[in-house]
């Protein structure tokens, strides 16, 4: 009940505009500041140096232009060739160009084809430096759109990326086997979105139950999946069905958020299990830090002990 109760507060203080508009002033201004605890930085430089520190530490990245819900034309088409422009910049400084994208950023609230043009465009700048994009997950209302836009792209030749299956979701055991069935590589997540009772799990050992047998439907029939969570619990579970099936550590991957965790990170890295960060960079980073408060109430403590303490993970 209390985690519902989080997720609907900070789902709402993520849309406020004048929350964001005062986060916009202060919230990057110190190295130390609220909310570098989870995003890299507003530039392209700050975020060249976080990759740069995660990679020494034998860490995988994917790359996030935050922004979401845009209603322009000339908005989306500009967060597209941010995207280009970022994959073009990751490859001159010889970093990853792994890249996560939010379907709303690019024109999904517009119209289907200007999403489906600006992601191509995505896409293509991925192809020309050997790039992979992962197309994310938003609420549910967005769920149906964002798959069938996934599989119009992959099913004319846009095989380099990969896409977000939520477990708090009902519906997610087909989508699961949809996406397998086309090849594609999944990113398994809870979900960080408040969703009506009557389409999600609302209580954690549902969502957690559901997640468990999405993972081992992924490792069994998936391509490459990526294991995305901070839960121990959830870990070993995965650790554990990967041993009895006797799979190797690199068959699948984990994924953590940029900044937390880092104990986690060092532990999964010694066991020889391949660890991608989600790296967040950008101005449009306050509805984002939102979400990651409100998707476990003990993440606000965190945060607030931290402050001022721990150095940020450059």
């Amino acid at each position: 009940m209390l985690q519902a109760l989080s997720k609907a507060m900070f789902s709402v203080l993520a849309d406020s505009v004048v929350l964001k508009k005062i986060a916009s002033r202060y919230g990057m201004r110190r190295e130390r500041s609220f909310a570098r605890r989870f995003v890299a930085g507003e530039t392209m430089e700050e975020l060249i140096a976080a990759v740069r520190a995660l990679e020494a530490q034998r860490l995988e990245t994917t790359l996030d232009h935050l922004g979401e819900r845009v209603t322009d034309r000339e908005a989306a088409l500009s967060a597209a060739l941010d995207y280009a422009e970022v994959m073009k910049a990751a490859a001159a400084a010889g970093i990853s160009r792994n890249v996560s994208v939010k379907l709303t950023q690019i024109g999904l609230d517009i119209d289907r084809a200007t999403c489906i043009d600006n992601l191509r465009r995505v896409l293509e700048a991925a192809r020309e430096v050997g790039g992979f994009v992962r197309i994310d997950m938003e609420d549910s209302s967005y769920t149906s759109d964002t798959l069938d836009a996934f599989e119009t792209l992959w099913k004319i030749g846009y095989t380099n990326m990969g896409v977000v299956i939520q477990s708090c979701l009902r519906r997610s055991p087909e989508d699961v086997r949809r996406m397998n069935r086309l090849g594609a590589r999944i990113r398994l997540v809870k979900g960080a979105y408040s969703e009506p009772r009557d389409i999600a799990y609302h209580r954690k050992q549902d969502v957690d139950q559901a997640f468990v047998a999405l993972m081992e439907v992924l490792l069994t029939d998936g391509h490459y999946p990526a294991i995305a969570t901070h839960d121990p619990a959830m870990i070993d579970a995965t650790l554990a069905f990967a041993a009895a099936k006797h799979l190797p550590r690199t068959a699948f991957e984990f994924q953590l958020l940029y900044g937390l965790r880092r104990d986690l990170r060092r532990q999964l890295v010694a066991k020889g299990c391949p660890v991608r960060v989600y790296v967040p960079f950008g101005k449009e980073w306050f509805p984002y830090f939102m979400r990651r408060l409100g998707e476990r109430p003990a993440n606000i403590a965190f945060v607030l002990k931290s402050l001022g303490r721990e150095d940020p993970d450059r």
